[in-house]
């Protein structure tokens, strides 16, 4: 089979190497990887290193989001058979409620990550914990995009924040999480606002469902909600910036409304006003994907409500340098990379 592997972080180091498929052992499911689907975090780990731990009796293979199909099964396993379509659980082990962690080093790593292996890889051999049967209604490229972009946003909006009909959802770009958090309000009934600096992407979004774009370039985004929520604000905002751009979240926010901090495009030191943080008595809460549970609380949603995945680009297998650098530029939706 082929992978992709590095030994020290930074994209030149990465190469695409051949090795023997894998045999699953006991309680592990060996599955034919069909699509991967990138995040930013991926490319933070793949140029920067990140969490990345680099095993010295294993090639590292970056990757956290796939979906494939089992072709083997080890000893013990009840979850799944040759033949079932899965998608990974990025964060691994973590099935329900707080989950693994402490207060030294917070949640748990994702797959990719050194600790874990990763999925770039025709063949990966996982726990049979570590997957759940993939949605019927998408192809395996749109399935792929679920794992940690998709479950992001369904995490903060229908797990934690249950967004429901009424609510005023901001939306920050039009990235993967983003998208999916579009999707995700508008099919609970939200009203959706998304913010973005090209007019061609705000034009796409209203035709996927958004019910208001706001260029943040050429006017003011926060002063912009007040004026299409009569001063009332924003119930949720997608936080996808971090960094000092949290403050302007906290301006948008409605009183007793909810910041989900989902991104670090801006830094991983965050800012804002205690004024607005206690006279509008908002709730901020950072948001680590989401555990398996609600991963198949959300493939359940994908199948019922027609939600479609929105893929900005493919590529095969022997380009992913050129994915990422799709990945960099910032596209609508999510980077595949294709097995075959």
């Amino acid at each position: 089979m082929k992978f992709w592997t590095m030994d020290v972080s930074g994209r030149t180091n990465l190469r695409l190497a051949e090795g023997p498929i894998p045999e699953p052992g006991p309680g592990e499911i060996l599955v034919e990887v069909s699509a991967v689907a990138l995040n930013y975090r991926d490319r933070l780990a793949i140029d920067e290193g990140l969490t990345m731990i680099f095993p010295a009796h294993r090639p590292f293979v970056p990757g956290s989001d796939m979906a494939g199909v089992v072709t083997d099964i080890g000893t013990g396993v009840n979850r799944f058979e040759p033949g079932h379509r899965v998608i990974s659980t990025c964060l691994p082990d973590w099935i329900d409620g707080p989950g693994p962690g402490d207060a030294r080093l917070g949640g748990p790593e994702a797959l990719g990550s050194g600790h874990y292996p990763g999925v770039l890889t025709e063949y990966v051999v996982l726990e049979q914990n570590w997957a759940v049967h993939a949605p019927e209604s998408v192809s395996d490229a749109e399935a792929s995009t679920l794992p940690m972009a998709g479950l992001t946003a369904w995490t903060a909006l229908a797990e934690r924040g249950h967004v429901r009909a009424g609510h005023t959802v901001v939306v920050q770009g039009t990235g993967g999480v983003a998208l999916f958090g579009m999707q995700i309000a508008a099919a609970h009934g939200a009203e959706v606002i998304v913010i973005s600096g090209d007019d061609a992407k705000l034009a796409r979004v209203q035709e996927l469902g958004a019910t208001h774009g706001i260029n943040r370039i050429s006017q003011d985004w926060v002063e912009a909600v007040y004026t299409l929520t009569s001063d009332r604000g924003a119930d949720h905002i997608l936080e996808v910036v971090g960094g000092a751009h949290l403050a302007r979240s906290l301006e948008a926010a409605a009183v007793c409304g909810r910041v989900s901090l989902v991104g670090i495009l801006g830094g991983y030191e965050i800012s804002g006003q205690m004024s607005d943080l206690a006279r509008k008595k908002l709730t901020i809460e950072g948001i680590q994907v989401g555990h398996r549970r609600a991963l198949e609380d959300f493939v359940h949603a994908i199948d019922r409500t027609g939600i479609r995945p929105v893929i900005g680009g493919e590529y095969s297998l022997s380009d992913l340098p050129a994915a990422l650098d799709h990945l960099e530029r910032g596209p609508f939706g999510k980077i595949v990379v294709r097995m075959k």
